[in-house]
């Protein structure tokens, strides 16, 4: 598999990550089949890509512990592109065991979180990419592998972070044998700006297709942020249904940017994205009844779509 293949050349590819990233912190988690309603729905709503969940160890993620059962029932559907995430050399030696279409993994920005969240440092980080490239190859896998650097914009651990040091990162990460790198505003630091800038840079050393942003709404500016990457020619991004999400080794951080309303921005600025939002708005129904104590977010789930709004004039409202 190739990221032409995987990720559109034409538009835009919206990935929902709330499978894995926004079950790391629900007090509750859907039971396998209420996932795989879920993941359903939200396929006949017109979702293509899905973060299922990661390859830890059950007794540190039980949330997670259903990832082989959960693949083997998607991975034969057409048309559904899945990931999980990999912490170590045993997640990746199982991943490629399954039938998953992209192995995630991580890279801090700075030492500090490294440390934290997978007790690594960050070189060691970038050897687990070398490693999964050569295991990839090895047992002639088609897996893409992508690699999230987390704090991208600043660290509540360490403090601010340099763009520059982040595409040192990248620039790493893609030589130790990634197909695709992502910046992660994990704990909601960034604005537009910072947004824009270190898109640009990120679309400048590797082009539109090979990198994604990954947005938190910690501060409200998630949408705003979403908004300039794409200004700034970055054409794969993150959201989770509901805004569930946040990094439990991140002080401070909390959901990502909502799903919905990111389907909604990127109607409105022109790109078609295929998903009908209404029916995806439905699809909150069945998070509401797997987990009744968690608190989902979105304006358009509670505004609704315009309904004289006109998507082929580019979101543009019609007269009356």
């Amino acid at each position: 598999m190739s990221t032409t293949t995987a990720y559109r050349a034409d538009g835009v590819t919206l990935r929902e990550v709330a499978l894995r990233d926004g079950l790391q912190l629900v007090k509750a988690w859907p039971t396998t089949s209420q996932k795989l309603e879920w993941l359903v729905r939200e396929h006949s709503a017109g979702v293509t890509h899905f973060e299922v969940g990661s390859f830890l160890p059950a007794n540190r993620a039980p949330q997670f512990a259903d990832i082989r059962e959960l693949l083997s029932c998607v991975t034969s559907a057409s048309a559904i592109h899945t990931s999980a995430l990999a912490m170590n050399e045993r997640g990746i030696d199982e991943a490629l065991t399954t039938q998953v279409s992209e192995i995630a993994c991580v890279v801090s920005a700075t030492e500090a979180h490294s440390h934290a969240n997978i007790r690594r440092s960050r070189d060691q980080s970038i050897e687990l990419v070398r490693y999964a490239a050569k295991r990839r190859l090895e047992s002639n896998h088609g897996a893409l592998i992508s690699v999230g650097i987390a704090m991208s914009f600043g660290c509540s651990i360490a403090g601010p972070v340099q763009p520059a040091e982040v595409l040192k990162i990248a620039e790493a990460c893609l030589s130790a044998g990634a197909d695709l790198v992502g910046i992660a505003d994990t704990v909601g630091f960034a604005g537009p700006n910072q947004v824009y800038e270190l898109s640009a840079a990120l679309h400048a050393l590797v082009g539109s297709g090979r990198f994604v942003v990954h947005l938190h709404d910690t501060r409200g500016l998630g949408i705003a942020n979403a908004s300039a990457a794409l200004d700034a020619g970055c054409r794969v991004l993150d959201g989770s249904l509901g805004g569930l999400g946040g990094c439990p080794f991140a002080p401070g951080a909390t959901g990502n940017v909502v799903f919905e309303d990111l389907v909604y921005l990127c109607e409105t600025k022109g790109f078609r994205t295929g998903i009908d939002i209404d029916a995806l708005i439905d699809v909150r129904r069945t998070q509401l009844e797997a987990m009744p104590e968690e608190r989902l977010y979105g304006a358009i789930a509670r505004s609704g779509v315009p309904k004289n709004i006109d998507w082929a004039a580019g979101g543009e409202l019609r007269r009356q």
